[in-house]
């Protein structure tokens, strides 16, 4: 029976046959080079998606006055002939696949930081407003050294567009058309949202203007309808034509509304557009803002958007936001929209639509959401996938067949053991994999409970392992150099994690004091010499209990578990603010307790920084108190007692204290294994880099052996 039969079946956007209803949305990649052209690295990473079954892909944010009014630092262009060469490339290598492409076609307006960084003019409608936000607080000092900022001293320039302006905005667009065209490409996609320069036309927030194109809606789509009619001018006359509209313009009074968007798609429409691709925006004053959207963190967060546009045009609707292959399916089946455009997921896999045409979604690597990702635009950096690797590395790195098979023992089950498996056994290696607990995952599993996003990367890399015939797997097996001996290996990889100091500080030996490798232990009754020692005969119970029904192999039901019973009082204290304790943070906040962090670090330098954005914003909404450049002087059975950065002690009360640093590598572990095979640390071992460091780690290792 076929599970996915709307996602698999064709489809039309004009005059353009698609294979299937799956395309890849439009992203900004950073993958240009630094003067606007299309070279390997993103003509590889392109292809790659073509390669994964995608009826289309559409190229994102694709400057049409490049350099001016671009927001990044590897941006591509389409402003002069001189891009065509590269671009053709790039188009010629997609449609090898059976794969169409579209390019999305951008001014970047008022969020033209490149402008801004390079000291020229901001074209925008008319003078925005004064914009206050506390993001700029929540980054690193190496992430504000490399964040955009104006060139100089002074003030930024803005240009009002006059209507010169405005003909020269239109004649660029068209122009771009044109030489898309030329270039090879299938389609054309308009990008009229995200503040971006026709959005900012289109929104009654940032478009003041008191002349024809501004007031009401009619006018202020007018320049969107006139850079549609100078398109048309230059494109074949069946040419596919959309654009991607706000359905709403959040935090932004007086913004972009659904009815504005409805209004305009039903001009667009009127006007000669192929379909409309709905997204939404969110004005970012606060730090959980961008995840609100466009990068929208709620799953199927723009659906029923999607829904009310299609509800008042005829043309195709496409739609975007955290959908998943079965949700998508529904949307399409129930007329919510027609063709649903993927883009972090397929950052993660780009084998996705193949996959689903293959009715086999277990096998599709999944997004978990850290916002990696998009974090590297952010500080001028290339994209990357925090679960993939391979991402933006694509020319320079693939999976081929070892010139030789060998037998290779993992030692680890985490996500860094499990990982090496699976990329060795493709190559063609025997793998024997050795876990030391009952269970694979290793600090993985305990992740899943804190950020349950991970829960979908635990359950696909435990499949992968579990479903391959070249893996064998040993639970509950400790690795000695007599075991290692008797496996006859080739060579061996270390996995086991990092090694966890205690801090040096009076009172760290007492039992309301947790470290976070104790609660890992316990939650996943593996602990019992931890229960016996700073367990009551009741939560021991509680704790077997759990135990004896399986309850610790599912972190689904932990994850309910945890919301009845845990070890810890109603006050904790956390003692350092990385990924680890502002994770927790998070996690026991949500099941009711009062939690005070403690740091004298950077706080939440391991998290990406989106994602450290909506953490730190979810906590100061559950009132959690971080307090920065805290050294910590001694714990009593009822305080934590520190020096603040005057000098000046301080206490917070404390009834259960969790320790969340001291993560080393674990360098250590080879020394105590010899024999006659070559030893290779990964992971938390080699270096505390967490889910992305153990897979890359893991990746580039295993491709070499």
């Amino acid at each position: 029976m076929a599970i996915f039969k709307h996602l698999t079946q064709p489809g039309r956007i004009g005059s353009l046959s698609l294979k299937n209803r799956m395309i890849m949305a439009p992203m900004g990649s950073n993958f240009a080079e630094s003067d606007g052209q299309c070279s390997e690295r993103i003509q590889a990473f392109y292809e790659q998606r073509a390669k994964g079954g995608a009826a289309m892909l559409t190229m994102g944010v694709v400057s049409v006055a490049y350099p001016h009014g671009t927001a990044e630092p590897y941006q591509v262009g389409i402003s002069d002939d001189k891009f065509i060469p590269g671009l053709k490339q790039l188009t010629d290598r997609v449609h090898k696949h059976d794969c169409k492409i579209a390019v999305q076609l951008q001014h970047a307006g008022k969020t033209a930081v490149r402008d801004l960084a390079e000291g020229r003019e901001i074209w925008v409608p008319s003078m925005p407003a004064p914009h206050k936000t506390d993001m700029m607080n929540d980054l690193t000092k190496s992430e504000l050294s490399r964040f955009i900022r104006s060139a100089g001293t002074s003030a930024p320039k803005i240009r009002v567009m006059d209507k010169a302006d405005i003909e020269q905005m239109i004649s660029w667009f068209a122009d771009a058309a044109e030489r898309a065209v030329k270039a090879g490409f299938d389609a054309i996609e308009l990008h009229a949202a995200h503040t971006y320069i026709i959005a900012g036309f289109l929104s009654a927030f940032t478009n003041k203007r008191d002349d024809e194109y501004g007031g009401p809606i009619e006018n202020r789509a007018r320049l969107l309808l006139q850079i549609i009619a100078a398109v048309r001018t230059k494109v074949p006359a069946d040419f596919p034509l959309w654009l991607r509209l706000d359905a709403q313009e959040l935090r932004m009074p007086g913004g972009i509304t659904i009815e504005d968007c409805q209004a305009v798609a039903k001009m667009a429409e009127l006007a000669g557009v192929n379909a409309v691709s709905v997204s939404a925006y969110a004005n970012p004053t606060k730090g959980d803002a961008f995840t609100e959207a466009p990068l929208v963190h709620k799953a199927g967060g723009f659906l029923a958007w999607a829904k009310a546009v299609k509800q008042h045009v005829n043309i195709p609707v496409i739609t975007v936001g955290r959908l998943e292959p079965d949700v998508a399916d529904s949307a399409i089946a129930n007329g919510d929209c027609d063709f649903v455009g993927f883009a972090r997921k397929l950052l993660a896999d780009p084998e996705l639509p193949n996959k689903v045409v293959a009715q086999s979604p277990e096998k599709i690597r999944p997004c978990i959401y850290c916002y990696a990702c998009v974090s590297q635009i952010f500080v001028n950096d290339r994209v990357k996938c925090a679960v993939n690797p391979f991402t933006g590395q694509e020319s320079d790195l693939a999976i081929t067949a070892a010139s030789k098979s060998k037998h290779i023992v993992i030692v680890g089950g985490g996500p860094a053991g499990m990982e090496a498996a699976r990329v060795l056994s493709l190559r063609g290696h025997r793998v024997t994999l050795c876990e030391k607990s009952s269970y694979l995952g290793g600090t993985l599993f305990f992740a899943a409970l804190a950020y349950p996003e991970n829960g979908a990367l635990l359950d696909y890399l435990v499949g992968e392992v579990q479903a391959d015939d070249n893996i064998t797997v040993k639970l509950n097996t400790r690795v000695d150099a007599s075991v290692l001996a008797a496996l006859n290996a080739d060579e061996v990889i270390l996995a086991v994690g990092a090694k966890r100091d205690a801090i040096d500080v009076p009172g760290a030996d007492q039992n309301h004091v947790w470290s976070g490798e104790e609660l890992r232990l316990l939650m996943t009754g593996e602990g019992e010499h931890i229960a016996k020692q700073k367990l009551n005969l009741k939560q021991r119970m509680m704790m077997k209990s759990g135990s004896l029904i399986g309850i610790t192999k599912s972190t689904d039901a932990l994850q309910t578990l945890s919301k009845v019973w845990m070890p810890l009082s109603k006050d904790v204290t956390i003692i350092g603010a990385g990924l680890v304790g502002l994770e927790l943070a998070e996690f026991l906040v949500e099941r009711g307790r009062n939690v005070t962090v403690l740091t004298d670090e950077e706080v939440g330098s391991e998290i990406s920084i989106v994602r450290r954005w909506r953490v730190l914003q979810n906590l100061k909404q559950h009132q959690v108190q971080i307090i920065r450049q805290a050294r910590i002087q001694q714990i009593t059975d009822k305080t934590v007692d520190y020096q603040d950065h005057n000098g000046d002690l301080q206490s917070v009360n404390a009834t259960s204290v969790i320790i969340a640093k001291g993560a080393s590598n674990n360098l250590q572990a080879a020394q105590q294994l010899q024999g006659n095979y070559t030893i290779h640390n990964i992971g938390d071992s080699l270096s505390v880099d967490y889910i992305e460091g153990a897979l890359k780690s893991a990746t580039r290792l295993a491709l070499t052996l």
